[in-house]
């Protein structure tokens, strides 16, 4: 038998699942199905360990713990988890609150998107459910690891950056499992690293938030990051006007006047807290912020179907 008759060839295997009550497709390149399917096993059983920890439908997880004691004491975490939530204030500090991890105290009753939602909420109503979200009110001590919300009724959630956390964890357990090339998909925030098959990047389509089938660019993202916030995925038409399921944590009220938001980084999880915040802060406010920041890019569309880009990154 000649060598070359022995050679394996390299291919993409895939896994989709339902994971953190998110859809999350697994590929990696490999030559045998037998290697694949046990390495994604591992990264499925590290996204399942986070969902363990970050859940709030489980009532010993880690953050349900924190959201029974608010106001009452701090509660000793896991190093892991300390560090999230440190990682998420600060990206509240630096959005000036648009990104909060304590929007968990937000009735869903309230803005609940659905078919039946006929009118808007009466603004002091509106106000009155914001008024526990609060990212200062988080009070973090090191040394002890704890986590204290100060308000009763104060209640955090890790929405808005806990599947990128697991997309990038997933990477690492691969990445040292020895898997060189793969993209972990964690409804629509990608982590990649290596390149396909064939040698070449792997890329992305920027959805068209006019037609969500079809891209109006593609970008090279081997060994980066994207994650895409859009109105067009969950909203309500009230009076002829659509309104976002993204609510500005400061007045209780749905975001407008941008249609979608990407964001470009080596890390999903920061490209997932990221891509919410910039549609609270609005075009000019949210690319000044990306603009400060250093290997972040973001792509912006707004409601009238216009194109903004940050300065560091050009689109065909």
């Amino acid at each position: 038998m000649l060598k070359s008759e022995l050679t394996l060839k390299q291919q993409i295997f895939k896994r989709s699942m339902k994971l953190m009550g998110n859809q999350f497709e697994i590929s990696i390149v490999a030559e045998e199905d037998d290697f694949a399917q046990q390495k994604i096993n591992e990264a499925v059983a590290e996204i399942s360990r986070i969902e363990q920890l970050l859940t709030t439908f489980k009532p010993n997880s880690q953050t349900n713990q924190i959201n029974e004691n608010a106001g009452i004491i701090p509660v000793k975490v896991d190093l892991e988890v300390f560090q999230l939530i440190q990682r998420a204030t600060r990206i509240s500090e630096i959005s000036q609150g648009a990104f909060d991890i304590t929007y968990g105290s937000l009735d869903k009753r309230f803005w609940n998107f659905d078919t039946h939602m006929d009118s808007l909420p009466n603004p002091e109503d509106a106000k009155k459910a914001v008024a526990l979200i609060n990212y200062k009110n988080v009070i973090l001590d090191a040394s002890a690891q704890t986590v204290f919300l100060k308000e009763k009724g104060m209640r955090i959630g890790f929405g808005g950056i806990g599947k990128g956390y697991a997309a990038d964890r997933a990477r690492k357990i691969l990445q040292d499992a020895g898997v060189k090339n793969g993209i972990v998909n964690a409804s629509g925030d990608l982590v990649t690293w290596g390149n396909q098959p064939n040698g070449k990047p792997w890329t992305v389509g920027i959805a068209d938030p006019e037609h969500q089938l079809k891209a109006f660019s593609y970008l090279n993202i081997s060994n980066m990051a994207i994650a895409t916030s859009g109105s067009y995925e969950k909203y309500a038409i009230i009076n002829g006007k659509k309104y976002s399921h993204t609510i500005d944590p400061h007045t209780g009220f749905p975001v407008g006047g941008i249609k979608s938001v990407s964001i470009i980084c080596p890390q999903a999880e920061l490209a997932d807290a990221l891509a919410t915040p910039v549609m609270v802060m609005g075009v000019a406010v949210g690319l000044n912020l990306i603009n400060q920041l250093k290997n972040v890019a973001c792509i912006i569309i707004d409601d009238d179907h216009k194109l903004y880009t940050s300065k560091n990154i050009n689109i065909n």
